[in-house]
């Protein structure tokens, strides 16, 4: 998978200021309340959507971005933060509980998209949540050509999934709305 190093680290030193603590509080509150055990965010960068989970919840933050996940060590030492790739992650088989993206799958080129998808699955145990911006036909974001809104919804009609929810979210949450899509891994 191709990887712009300079254009993710300018990302990571602007990212601080985008905390957004609605989201990580509604991520800590679904987390809570679907029962995981644990909690894993692919493309976690510095950890701010993981910050409303307490020391003792088990944490987990995958990124590609050594910059990033070196901040977000320092902010969590107690998290479990790896570097990897959403198309091979470093988990087992349905080891997670629950596994989340928030605006990362508008950044995966379609080739990779599959893998992502498979990915996502194979290492959750119940419940996937994806958080990305939304266009029926994935469109382009912008004339780059590089991101993507995406339709997650059609792409996990092909995996024994139960769709709970499938919705935009409120801005009040997440001011971009992205569309919250939410499923649960069947056995």
């Amino acid at each position: 998978m191709e990887y712009d190093t300079n254009y993710w680290n300018k990302y990571t030193n602007e990212n601080k200021s985008n905390y957004n603590e609605e989201f990580a509080k509604f991520i800590r509150d679904l987390a809570t309340s679907l029962k995981a055990n644990n909690v894993l965010e692919v493309g976690c960068n510095i950890g701010n959507d993981l910050q409303g989970f307490s020391e003792n919840f088990e944490v987990y933050g995958l990124d590609l971005n050594e910059h990033a996940l070196d901040i977000a060590i320092q902010r969590f030492p107690s998290f479990k933060f790896k570097n990897g790739s959403i198309t091979e992650m470093p988990y087992g088989d349905s080891s997670m509980d629950f596994v989340f993206t928030h605006n990362v799958l508008n950044y995966i080129p379609e080739k990779e998209m599959d893998k992502a998808i498979n990915e996502l699955y194979r290492v959750s145990r119940k419940y996937i949540l994806n958080c990305e911006l939304f266009d029926e036909n994935e469109s382009p974001i912008d004339d780059t050509d590089t991101s993507w809104k995406r339709n997650v919804y059609k792409r996990w009609l092909n995996f024994k999934v139960k769709i709970i929810s499938d919705v935009d979210m409120h801005e009040d949450i997440e001011p971009q709305k992205p569309r919250f899509t939410l499923v649960r891994k069947i056995s």
